[in-house]
């Protein structure tokens, strides 16, 4: 494989983290020098370039031990190459606990769960402190309006960024972001099924079919596909989901690949944002209670995107990705919502609402990466443009909550009172924005050992808002560059050193009282760990220490409360730890820890020092399975995973409630019939422990799942 540079970032000395970033910066250098003179002069020959870019490599890891990332630099680089905390999480983490959704993969990468609008799809997540929707597909933004979660049917696996990640992929929050990488078509033909059945009456069935479609094998095709109809442990919840994703490769020549891919997902869902909890206890209200109105037909999500991606090869030092993705979306549907609580506590104040959403957006990405030298030092350089488009259109009516009262008692509901009628606008909305950028990234090698990673990325963006019930447009037009820098040491061939500095930034949307658009939200990071290839390389691991910052956050304007600011900030510092790979052979794991304190430092209302919502101050997740390699055991894996999750705050403000920590135990068994047959039995949170895993605009809790068990067969033919 080709060598990488690896790269770190180095910034201003007003972190508290930047003395050490300048430690280990200053220690590279020397540890260098004092190495004998026979590894300094070693020759090392530059190896073909390998640049994936828009385009999915095809299986980069080995079981639970991923080796290589595409996410951190938009070309195929060793983990131990990128001065960044890289979590990768491959498919078989997922098959191994049968799970459906994506959300499997971020709890054993670290991320915290937030909004996940009344179970429609991902709306929010957290990452080292901060909550953010950015992520992507094959390096494309997918978060686009409010998407459904995305299905595990064709996910080849989960590439988690923590830290900044503004240069390579745009606006964003400073905690970091996500990258799927899909399956892609494989010229051997083979035609897999599964079926699945669990608690709560869920059942779901897949398939993935693949192989060359041509007889010289220059176009080769693959489908995916699930579909879904799921009861639910809450009162009056169902769902049901039909998910389809074709893709097509054509390679006319030796040096050239096209690939079109596309994926649909239809979803209908009960609304249901969760309980409320009854004078500040979420644990006075049952986990199965329902606060809207039974009978509702369930929320439509639909969702289609289409990628077109091209690589070519102009020699083995330098290639040329382009590509663009099409994608779409709608939301319609009735819901009850909660809007208060009386003064007993217990007496819900209720709207009905109807909710019509509609959203559309373009992005056109091209890249050029290459390999030379200059002097002594190798370089791998990456330039890149991207332009992206995006429409938003948001309709929303409800009733009047004070002239048309609408109430449910929440310790005692009485459904099917008569719907109100709904007179009041809550929004109707047109937004659309557009953005042009450009970026460069060159990763140096300065000696045999020490690797540099410098880029920018300068993006400019205009959003234009139009609200329809006021009549008032709004434009907010800036230009914003992000900067990284990196160091990677090694220290041996078993452990390297690394630092990095990165900034990040997003809009603002509204305006101020003068009715001027607010500066960008801006975000700073500084890290600085340690990678470690342990046990003969069949075990890896990431150790790191991170300050973020993000500043310019929307608070309250002190001369008039019913407008806004941009000056306020929020920090989070602390430290993650993740492995992955085997302890033996057949023994497999993956787990992360983190330990963070994420506060608001500066606001005109709350306090400084107030919890950052959603965020624990602890949380530690790990899965691990053993699978029998020889005997009469052969083919059998048992295994399990815990997720154990702190206290949390359900909202970033002067009062709020707080949702308990909780630790939720998983078992993992299945049995390999044959190599192509597997059968298999889970057991999720087997103590059958209440909990909630999020908390929304200090007003809801979302109950964790009860005791599921999960049966299934999946074969490749």
């Amino acid at each position: 494989m080709p060598h990488r540079p690896r790269s770190t970032r180095s910034g201003p000395s007003g972190s508290a983290l930047a003395p050490a970033l300048a430690v280990l910066l200053a220690v590279g250098p020397v540890a260098a020098a004092a190495r004998p003179a026979a590894d300094a002069s070693q020759e090392v020959q530059l190896e073909e370039l390998s640049v994936v870019g828009n385009a999915g490599p095809g299986r980069a890891a080995d079981g639970y031990l991923a080796k290589r990332s595409v996410a951190a630099t938009r070309t195929d680089t060793p983990l131990r190459e990128v001065p960044q905390t890289v979590v990768v999480v491959p498919d078989q983490v997922l098959q191994d606990a049968a799970a459906t959704r994506i959300d499997t993969a971020l709890d054993l990468a670290g991320v915290g769960r937030a909004n996940n609008f009344a179970g429609l799809g991902l709306a929010e997540f957290t990452i080292r402190g901060f909550a953010t929707g950015e992520y992507y597909r094959n390096g494309f933004p997918i978060n686009r309006g409010y998407p459904n979660s995305p299905d595990i049917a064709s996910i080849e696996r989960v590439e988690v960024l923590k830290g900044p990640s503004a240069f390579l992929y745009g606006r964003g929050d400073p905690g970091g972001t996500f990258n799927i990488v899909s399956k892609q078509p494989l010229a051997e033909r083979s035609f897999a099924i599964g079926t699945q059945y669990g608690s709560f009456n869920t059942k779901r069935s897949t398939f993935d079919a693949t192989g060359a479609v041509s007889e010289d094998g220059t176009v080769l095709a693959r489908l995916t596909g699930a579909v879904e109809d799921n009861g639910s442990f809450r009162d009056f919840v169902s769902s049901d989901r039909y998910y389809l994703a074709p893709a097509i490769a054509w390679k006319p020549g030796a040096d050239t690949t096209v690939t079109l891919e596309g994926e649909l997902i239809s979803a209908g869902q009960t609304f249901d944002r969760g309980i409320v909890p009854f004078r500040g206890s979420v644990l006075a209200v049952p986990r199965t209670r329902y606060i809207g109105e039974p009978g509702l037909a369930p929320f439509r999500n639909d969702n289609a995107l289409g990628q077109l991606r091209i690589e070519h090869r102009f020699d083995p030092d330098w290639v040329l990705t382009a590509g663009t993705q099409v994608l779409g979306g709608n939301i319609a549907g009735d819901a009850v919502q909660t809007v208060g609580v009386l003064g007993d506590g217990r007496t819900l104040r209720r709207t009905f609402d109807r909710r019509e959403l509609t959203w559309s957006d373009l992005d056109v990405q091209v890249n050029l990466a290459g390999k030379f030298e200059t002097g002594p030092f190798r370089h791998t350089l990456l330039l890149g443009l991207e332009y992206d488009s995006y429409r938003y259109r948001e309709v929303i009516t409800r009733s009047n909550a004070n002239t048309d009262p609408f109430f449910l008692d929440l310790l005692s509901p009485r459904y099917g009172q008569a719907l109100p009628a709904r007179t009041v606008p809550g929004s109707n909305l047109l937004e659309n924005t557009q953005s042009y950028a450009g970026y460069v990234q060159d990763q140096i090698d300065l000696t045999p050992r020490l690797h540099a990673l410098v880029g920018v990325r300068v993006e400019d963006i205009g959003l234009t808002s139009t609200s329809y019930i006021n009549d008032r447009t709004t434009r907010l037009q800036g230009t914003a560059a992000t900067p990284r820098f990196g160091l990677v040491y090694d220290l041996l061939d078993w452990v390297s050193v690394y630092g990095n500095y990165a900034r990040s930034f997003r809009p603002n949307t509204g305006t101020d009282r003068n009715f001027r658009p607010f500066a960008f939200q801006e975000g700073e990071g500084y890290e600085i760990g340690a990678k470690f290839d342990l046990l003969d390389g069949r075990l890896s691991a990431t150790a790191a220490l991170f300050d973020i910052a993000r500043t310019n956050v929307l608070t309250a304007d002190p001369v008039d409360q019913n407008f806004s600011v941009a000056t306020g900030e929020i920090r989070s510092r602390g430290f993650d730890l993740s492995v992955a790979g085997y302890l033996a052979p057949g023994w497999r794991v993956i787990g992360t820890f983190t330990a963070l304190d994420a506060a608001v430092t500066r606001d005109n209302t709350i306090p400084v020092g107030t919890r950052v919502a959603n965020v624990p101050a602890n949380a530690f997740a790990l899965q691990s399975v053993y699978e029998f390699q020889e005997g009469a055991l052969r083919g059998l894996g048992l295994g399990g995973g815990v997720n154990v999750v702190g206290r949390r705050a359900a909202g970033t403000a002067v009062s709020t409630f707080d949702l308990p920590e909780y630790a939720v135990f998983n078992l993992i068994s299945y049995y390999r019939i044959t190599p192509d047959v597997r059968i298999y039995l889970n057991v999720d949170n087997l103590f059958d422990a209440v909990y909630y895993d999020r908390g929304w605009q200090n007003r809801y809790a979302s109950p964790g799942t009860p005791r599921l068990v999960t049966g299934g067969v999946a074969a490749r033919f």
